[in-house]
């Protein structure tokens, strides 16, 4: 089978299934859940860790084809100086383990969004391995959107396109939906069905602002560190429940 019809038949069974294909998780409450454990505020950030790679391990036996994890936004360089470099020392002891060889051996794909411009040349140097490692598996995607923002990833859309302009390479009245999904990050990839966000919060904090579109939301008051199997099956069960329309009405919907 080709990995074009390999990609359908996923796509019908995850249908069949009411499954999302792709999750995106808002990973909140790390530092609430350090105070509460009367722990210090690295050590929610190091479980909220391992609570991310117990998910991928939770999201491959379901067969989710991408897991979008949101683990450091463009505003998070605002915090404190202290808490920003001890979650990028827990980034880099993460990608210095033996964490992106295990997924390599399940077939996981690795992708990094996000600007580029902040981090330390050895964490690039970590991210670009981790992604050349995985390149070619076929698996499931798992996407980390690190020094991201929505705002962030529209405009590096605006400006590639308005490149592509200048050039002659591209008439303006050309540009629709289609031409930004192609420039947006993970434009290929499937939209993401179902957003996740931890912690008691309702909000997307600028998080993949246009491919959020049309996906379903649902949020948690638990937080990070402490979700897991049982939260993941709430959250799916919730979705399986929902009847997305995409701008239709119901009994057009019902009639596809």
């Amino acid at each position: 089978m080709s990995p074009a019809n390999r990609t359908a038949d996923k796509a019908d069974q995850h249908r069949k299934q009411n499954l999302p294909r792709h999750v995106a998780v808002i990973m909140d409450g790390n530092n609430r859940w350090s105070r509460q454990q009367n722990r210090s505020g690295i050590s929610g950030h190091r479980a909220g860790a391992v609570a991310a790679r117990n998910l991928v391990g939770l999201c491959l036996e379901k067969q989710i084809e991408v897991l979008t994890l949101f683990v450091f936004s463009s505003e998070n360089w605002l915090r404190p100086k202290r808490e920003v470099s001890s979650l990028m020392a827990l980034f880099l002891n993460v990608l210095q383990r033996n964490e992106i060889a295990k997924l390599h051996k399940q077939n996981i794909k690795i992708r990094f969004i996000g600007s580029r411009e902040h981090f330390a040349s050895k964490l690039l140097d970590l991210m670009d391995a981790a992604v050349k490692l995985t390149m070619n598996n076929t698996g499931m995607t798992v996407v980390v959107a690190a020094d991201y923002g929505g705002q962030w990833d529209i405009t590096n859309a605006a400006r590639e396109i308005a490149r592509e302009v200048a050039a002659g390479r591209l008439d303006p009245e050309a540009v629709d939906e289609e031409v930004v999904q192609q420039h947006i990050a993970i434009g290929d990839l499937p939209m993401p069905d179902l957003c996740i966000r931890t912690g008691g919060e309702q909000r997307v904090s600028n998080f993949l602002l246009w491919q959020f579109a049309y996906s379903e939301f649902y949020f948690t008051e638990t937080f990070w560190p402490d979700f897991g199997e049982k939260e993941l099956d709430a959250a799916l069960a919730d979705y399986a429940g929902r009847q997305r329309r995409f701008g239709k009405v119901s009994d057009q919907v019902e009639s596809d």
